[in-house]
């Protein structure tokens, strides 16, 4: 049987710096507190496509309203038991969406981030991304080496497929 996965939508969200918008999530996974830099967005729902839930995320989370259809650059699969509740792992879908600076500021009150895990947002330069060496981590793993080959290289023809 195949794994069922929880299906997302998250925006690689570039300034005009190249900067990209990521959020801070906390969570508890084995007993231990874990931090996730990750790109904005979540689950889709039951009817939306993934556009459509990206749109939605975006709203909530980052008060960030796209209107065109931001090009499908990265594919993520990852199954692993206690990803997600509920789920065998998690399936995401990045799309590249250009803007200028802004702070973040969505529909959901701090508390309501907060209760989904997710607790600030912060612009990174490649730079940054390249040198930090703190407890965190990103996600997907290969978030560093994926956004800089997107810089070089530009839209792939194809979804570059990403694991954990």
């Amino acid at each position: 049987m195949a794994p069922r996965l929880r299906p997302g939508a998250r925006a690689i969200i570039l300034d005009e710096e190249d900067r990209v918008l990521l959020c801070r999530f906390e969570f508890v996974r084995d007993g231990e507190r874990v931090a996730v830099w990750i790109a904005p967005g979540g689950g889709v729902e039951p009817g939306e496509t993934p556009l459509e839930a990206l749109r939605r995320e975006l709203a909530e989370e980052t008060g960030l309203t796209v209107t065109a259809d931001p090009p499908h650059v990265w594919h993520q699969e990852v199954v692993r038991a206690g990803q997600i509740d509920g789920y065998d792992g998690i399936m995401n879908d990045f799309f590249l969406v250009r803007t200028a600076s802004f702070i973040p500021r969505g529909a959901f009150t701090d508390d309501e981030l907060a209760a989904e895990g997710l607790l600030g947002f912060r612009w990174w330069s490649q730079a940054e991304l390249g040198e930090y060496r703190g407890p965190d981590l990103f996600g997907p793993r290969q978030l560093v080496e994926a956004l800089a080959a997107l810089l070089r290289d530009g839209l792939p023809r194809v979804p570059l497929q990403l694991g954990l």
